[in-house]
């Protein structure tokens, strides 16, 4: 399920949820070049500087996903036309499907402050849909290299732009707590649900002889492999092949690829599909941690020659789900040492 409304609250509190991402066949590149420059013109003096760094500042690698205080703007400090500025900035570097998953995920903030326990105010203070931070690294610009972030709980959204073209968009990461909520019949969330339930699909159409490739180990890891690290692992791939696979569960494997894939504005789509093309999807391994039932804590893994997934949903009852995108050659547009 890729959008879902909680309550008018949510609505208010998050602000500027129902603007619609336009059908724009513009680079995404120019795109958030004339978005950023959109929101820094609606902001003060003092919200410029709070959400500008220079590109080589350290802390456009310090990347993360916990309820942490951060560096940049929070949506929280500002309203209005600066607010909704700021939801064109985020919906450039997304898809539809992209901007609805991420809006779902600020949404579910609200949900936490509702259910958990200790004093208003305290709760408020970490359970907020609109604690997310905008950063801007360097001068947004069509010649030269800049950079920007959108980062809170359970979101980190990374984008190099060098001469109007957006040559890095990872790491990319989502989560969801909780992962799902049931309020009865016909009435059950699940933000991050296909993501985990194709790529199960897979595992069950396993015959015995592939489920000793594809099946790793009954427990899973506790979380995905480094989180806030500039890089992903370059450990080399586990589990049964695209090319070892059925033809249903290669259709499943392009089907959970594509849930992904859907995210990032259509440039960056067709990228990243062309390199999958190019390095072939034979290649492409899936692996499987722990329990293969709904509600068991789990993890997989999907690794290709130009890309990694890592998924993980082993907190609270394998009902908190973290969730990532990262490339191979490198984040950040920082090259691996192979």
């Amino acid at each position: 399920m890729r959008r879902f409304f909680l309550t008018g609250c949510v609505l208010t509190v998050c602000g500027a949820l129902l603007w619609a991402k336009a059908n724009n066949e513009q680079p995404s590149g120019l795109s958030m070049k004339i978005a950023a420059e959109s929101f820094l013109a609606q902001l003060t003096e003092e919200q410029q500087k709070q959400a500008s760094f220079a590109y080589d500042d350290p802390e456009r690698l310090n990347w993360h996903f916990i309820p942490r205080e951060r560096k940049g703007l929070p949506l929280r400090d500002i309203d209005g036309d600066a607010l909704k500025a700021a939801h064109r900035f985020i919906n450039s570097g997304l898809s539809t499907a992209g901007y609805d998953q991420t809006i779902n995920v600020m949404s579910l903030e609200e949900v936490l402050y509702l259910l958990e326990g200790g004093e208003r105010d305290v709760r408020r203070e970490r359970r907020d849909p609109k604690k997310y931070y905008l950063s801007i690294f360097g001068t947004p610009t069509d010649k030269g290299t800049w950079g920007w972030r959108l980062e809170g709980h359970h979101i980190s959204l990374n984008y190099t732009i060098t001469d109007g073209e957006v040559v890095a968009s990872t790491p990319e990461f989502f989560g969801a707590n909780p992962g799902t909520i049931d309020a009865g019949l016909n009435r059950q969330i699940r933000v991050l649900g296909p993501e985990e339930d194709i790529a199960r699909q897979v595992l069950k159409l396993c015959s015995s002889e592939q489920l000793k490739v594809a099946y790793i180990d009954e427990k899973p890891p506790e979380e995905v492999r480094t989180p806030g690290e500039v890089q992903p692992s370059i450990d080399d791939a586990v589990g049964l092949t695209y090319a070892k696979m059925s033809k249903d569960q290669q259709a499943l494997l392009v089907e959970l690829l594509n849930e992904y894939l859907k995210n990032m504005p259509g440039d960056i789509e067709k990228r990243r599909r062309m390199e999958i093309d190019a390095a072939g999807l034979g290649a492409i391994h899936f692996a499987w941690w722990g329990g293969k039932e709904l509600n068991e804590p789990h993890n997989y893994r999907v690794q290709g020659p130009t890309f990694l997934i890592e998924y993980n949903n082993t907190q609270n009852n394998a009902n908190h789900v973290h969730s990532m995108w990262r490339d191979m050659a490198g984040d950040f547009n920082i090259p691996i040492s192979k």
